[in-house]
């Protein structure tokens, strides 16, 4: 007989989320987690057998997060470049202004796992959005590409004691970016000079916790999915015939 499906596996990540984004990703542990959910820490490694493999299913969330955003930035009326640049420029703010933000993304930028899953997730979309200026790239172009980038995205929230201004890292991390990609110096110009002419702090915050709310109730529709499942699975079980 084939095994009831399990409402576990989502319990966990609701909950698992929930930590990362109030007390911090680096505070919180399996322990925690068995805790809210009143159950042994074998069951979390059952199923997630390190905290890594929570975070990456959280930078899954992430990748399907920010191409609603990149659509919904397009939409109202900003090109694919000036959407990038919105992006880098959100997550290099939130993490200025919030520690447990940094906490998340420098976990994220510091996972094998989920660099992996984030290149992959970037190559694609980079492949959209700069086939004009990138014509004749390869796969492996592309790949060498990201590479370069991420250690760029990085940079703007990595912790330094250089004295420079925020402002100026990401307008300097922007334009590299840009050109890696072959994007013109002057709509380089025009495009970092639009984001960075924004309300920043306001836009990244707001930004931060839409995605908060999306991890939230992405998490809650998979739980109600896998609930009416199993409801639907013990239903029909109750109706086969008993020996």
């Amino acid at each position: 007989m084939a095994r009831a499906p399990s409402t576990t596996k989502y319990q966990i990540v609701k909950f698992s989320s929930e930590f990362f984004f109030t007390v911090g990703y680096s505070n919180t542990s399996p322990k925690m987690i068995a805790e809210k959910l009143q159950m042994s820490q074998g069951n979390i490694t059952h199923y997630f057998p390190t905290k890594e493999h929570l975070l990456c299913v959280i930078v899954e969330m992430l990748c399907d997060y920010q191409w609603k955003m990149l659509e919904s930035v397009e939409e109202h009326g900003y090109g694919s470049v000036g959407a990038i640049c919105m992006e880098m420029m959100t997550v290099a703010e939130s993490c200025e202004r919030s520690e447990i933000a940094r906490d998340f993304f420098t976990a994220v930028f510091e996972s094998e796992m989920c660099r992996n899953y984030l290149r992959r997730n970037h190559v694609e979309r980079a492949k959209r959005i700069f086939a004009k200026e990138c014509e004749g790239w390869s796969d492996h172009d592309f790949e060498q590409a990201e590479l370069m980038v991420m250690g760029l995205q990085f940079a703007t929230i990595a912790t330094s004691d250089a004295d420079i201004p925020l402002k100026v890292k990401i307008a300097g991390a922007l334009d590299k970016v840009l050109e890696i990609y072959r994007v013109d110096a002057q709509t380089r110009s025009r495009e970092i000079n639009r984001v960075m002419s924004m309300e920043r702090e306001g836009i990244s915050r707001q930004v931060l916790e839409g995605f908060i709310h999306y991890v939230n109730r992405t998490s809650e529709e998979a739980l109600e999915e896998m609930r009416e499942t199993v409801q639907k699975r013990n239903q029909e079980q109750s109706k086969l015939p008993t020996r």
